[in-house]
C-alpha cells in the first residue's frame, strides 16, 4: 500500500501526529490540513481541492478538543470546530473529478448512553442523550450528508484513546500521588462504571484495516475488545506504576479537581462500555487487547 497520497486533517494534535509519523514510516505521502503550520490551510479552498483530488484517503480527525470545561464559548467551539471542518471537506469532496478513494472521520464512542449492564456493539448500541451525545449525532450527521459514490465513508466511534500525551496522563498523575483509587459519584455506584479505551497504535490499526476492506462503510466501533471497570481501570495503574495503595475519589472531589485543572468529570463518571463487534467480525486482531498490557506499553514499564 506503499506510495499513497494521505490527507489528514486536524494532523497537530496527539493523535494527528503519531498517524503522520505511522503513514511516513510506511513510505506514504501525507499532506496535512489545518491552521498553521499545515500543508494546507482551512480556508484556502483551491489548495484543500487539490490535495483531496486523487487522493487515497482522507483522514479527518480535526476537532477541538473535549477537555475543557463546558462554558457556553466553550461547548459552541467544539461544535463549530467540529462541523464547520467536516463540511468544509465535504464540500472539497463534492467538487473534485476523482474524489479519495476512502474517507474517515472521526467520531466517538460517548455517543452512546451511559451503561453498566449492557455493552454498546456496532448493531445494537443505543444512543445516548446530552451535549457530547449531541455533538457526536451533529458531527456524524455532516459527514454522511456529504455522500459520493466515488467515496467510501466511515465514521470512527473511537472509545477513549490511549498514548503518550493522552487522557490517560491526568489518570497516571493521579496514581502517582496517592489518589488512584476508585472513583464514586456517577450514575453508577461502587466503581462499576466501565472504561472502554483502546491504545492509539489499535486505532492506526484499524485505520489500516477499514482503508483495505472495501465492504465497510457507516458507522464502526473502534474500542478494545475488554473494557474494564473503573476500580480494574485504577488498580491496574497502581500495578505498573507500583504504587501500593490509592485513595478512594469521591464526586466533590473529583468536581474541585476538574474544576482546577479546567475539565469535567465525565471522563471518570460516565459508564462507557463499548465493544468493536464488527471490526472483530471481519477478522481485525488486536496488538494491544488488554489493558495492562497497554498501559505498560506506553510507559515503558514492560
Amino acid at each position: 500500500m506503499t506510495g499513497q497520497r494521505i490527507v489528514i486533517a486536524g494532523a497537530s494534535g496527539f493523535m494527528g501526529q503519531y498517524f503522520v509519523r505511522r503513514f511516513r514510516e510506511e513510505g506514504e505521502t501525507v499532506v496535512t490540513v489545518g491552521r498553521s503550520g499545515s500543508d494546507v490551510t482551512w480556508g484556502d479552498t483551491a489548495a484543500l481541492e487539490a490535495a483531496l483530488d486523487g487522493a487515497d484517503l482522507l483522514l479527518n480527525l480535526a476537532g477541538k478538543s473535549v477537555n475543557a470545561r463546558y462554558s457556553g464559548k466553550t461547548m459552541a467551539a467544539i461544535f463549530s470546530s467540529r462541523l464547520l471542518t467536516t463540511g468544509e471537506l465535504g464540500r472539497a469532496v463534492e467538487a473534485v473529478a476523482s474524489p479519495p478513494k476512502v474517507w474517515l472521520n472521526s467520531s466517538t464512542a460517548t455517543i452512546y448512553k451511559h451503561s453498566d449492564e449492557r455493552p454498546n456493539t456496532d448493531e445494537d448500541g443505543i444512543i445516548g442523550e446530552g451535549f457530547s451525545v449531541n455533538v457526536a449525532n451533529a458531527w456524524e450527521g455532516e459527514f454522511f450528508a456529504h455522500a459520493r459514490d466515488e467515496t467510501r465513508q466511515v465514521a470512527l466511534r473511537m472509545a477513549i484513546v490511549l498514548g503518550d500525551g493522552s487522557a490517560l496522563a491526568p489518570l497516571l498523575a493521579l496514581t502517582r500521588l496517592g489518589f488512584g483509587g476508585t472513583q464514586f459519584g456517577g450514575k453508577t455506584r461502587g466503581g462499576r462504571q466501565m472504561f472502554s479505551w483502546v491504545h492509539i497504535e489499535d486505532v492506526y490499526r484499524a485505520i489500516r484495516f477499514l482503508q483495505r476492506d472495501v465492504t465497510i462503510d457507516g458507522t464502526v466501533n473502534i474500542s478494545s475488545p475488554n473494557p474494564v471497570r473503573n476500580r480494574e481501570l485504577m488498580a491496574t495503574l497502581r500495578r505498573v506504576l507500583g504504587v501500593p495503595f490509592g485513595i478512594p475519589l469521591f464526586r466533590w472531589m473529583l468536581e474541585l479537581g476538574a474544576f482546577a485543572i479546567r475539565t469535567e468529570t465525565e471522563l471518570l463518571l460516565k459508564s462507557r462500555w463499548v465493544l468493536p463487534t464488527r471490526l472483530l467480525a471481519e477478522g481485525f486482531e488486536f496488538e494491544h487487547p488488554e489493558l495492562e498490557g497497554a498501559v505498560r506499553d506506553i510507559t515503558g514499564r514492560a
